[in-house]
């Protein structure tokens, strides 16, 4: 029988030195018993898969708002993507595979409906109620968010109760602060890496670019094709990263995938199929936000502001845990009547 104690031994013999062993946690927030099975970091994957949030990604919108087909990615499948790549590179450099996975199923757990849109939508509402509420943030931060889910909002307001390292790498996936764990730089990089690629093949499917359309520099790098691309990135960084304090990749590399990334903003992002329902998106974004605000007394029971409860901070959670097709059906049936609704 494989119980936890046998499961950490193993680490401490497979693992590379520089691994974040689960027998080696900072622990959480409050203790609790431990498994007689999993490791902590384990238990920690499991807790995000079974959580609400977790399931909701499935209906909220990667790049493409309303695409009409069946292959385009959501959330959902964007997550699993981020967590195949860095499972890979984190087995290949003998680091902890639990830890990266439960990072990567977390670390977009926050994120508002209708993607980046929604991101936009609420910093602009929040430029705008400054003057009335001076201590909002300068911007939604979705990975901030992410890290409020797990530990505040999911279980009825109790969190999920995660690993110090789990919530590290949820927190430091985007932005200037990197993880404190190389499961945690993973994470970061094989998000880049998950969303160049498969926004390239979204836009192909969508008919806004072809294959001969990428620019040439960065392809001549990477590759011609979606899997050439993500092996050259996964092989480079396992190499690079070997020898070094940090996940990395080459120098060369590393320069081609952001090269290739802005040149999706250019071409993707921005294109006309794929802006063409973000105004209508991000106006049902910005008027849910504002309705709550101005109405608290709609907000669901578990989102009421309680004792010293901010109130933005409350309608921020009830609208940016969304799915696109419940923003939408909550704006009809605020703002439509009822004999106009579809």
């Amino acid at each position: 029988m494989l119980t936890r104690q046998l499961a950490e031994a193993e680490e401490r013999q497979r693992l590379s030195p520089r691994a974040a062993f689960s027998d080696a946690s900072r622990g959480r927030e409050r203790a609790i018993e431990p498994d007689p099975f999993r490791t902590d970091y384990q238990r920690d994957r499991d807790r995000i898969i079974h959580c609400k949030a977790f399931r909701r990604l499935s209906h909220k919108t990667q790049v493409f708002l309303a695409p009409e087909g069946d292959h385009y990615r959501t959330r959902l499948t964007h997550t699993l993507e981020v967590a195949q790549i860095a499972r890979s590179i984190a087995r290949a450099l003998r680091l902890n595979e639990d830890l990266t996975e439960a990072i990567a199923l977390g670390h977009d757990l926050g994120h508002t409906p209708f993607g980046h849109t929604g991101e936009d939508a609420l910093t602009e509402c929040f430029e705008e109620i400054r003057g009335r509420y001076p201590n909002v943030p300068d911007r939604f931060h979705h990975n901030l968010q992410s890290l409020r889910v797990v530990e505040v909002l999911e279980y009825e307001g109790k969190g999920l109760n995660l690993t110090w390292e789990v919530r590290d790498g949820i927190r430091c996936h985007t932005g200037s602060r990197k993880a404190a764990t190389l499961e945690g730089q993973i994470v970061a990089i094989a998000d880049r890496i998950a969303y160049v690629n498969h926004d390239i093949d979204d836009a192909m499917r969508g008919g806004v670019i072809r294959e001969e359309d990428l620019p040439a520099g960065p392809t001549a790098v990477l590759g011609h094709n979606h899997g050439q691309r993500i092996t050259t990135m996964v092989h480079d960084m396992v190499t690079a990263s070997l020898d070094s304090d940090e996940i990395r990749m080459s120098d060369e590399v590393w320069q081609a995938l952001l090269d290739l990334r802005t040149w999706l903003f250019e071409n993707v992002y921005m294109s006309p199929r794929a802006k063409a329902e973000e105004p209508k998106a991000h106006g049902v974004v910005k008027a849910l936000f504002m309705h709550y605000l101005d109405n608290p007394a709609e907000l669901p029971e578990e989102f009421q502001p309680r004792d010293g409860d901010d109130l933005v901070q409350r309608v921020v959670d009830y609208v940016a845990g969304m799915t696109d097709r419940f923003a939408i059906r909550q704006y009809e049936q605020t703002f439509v009547p009822s004999r106009w609704r579809v």
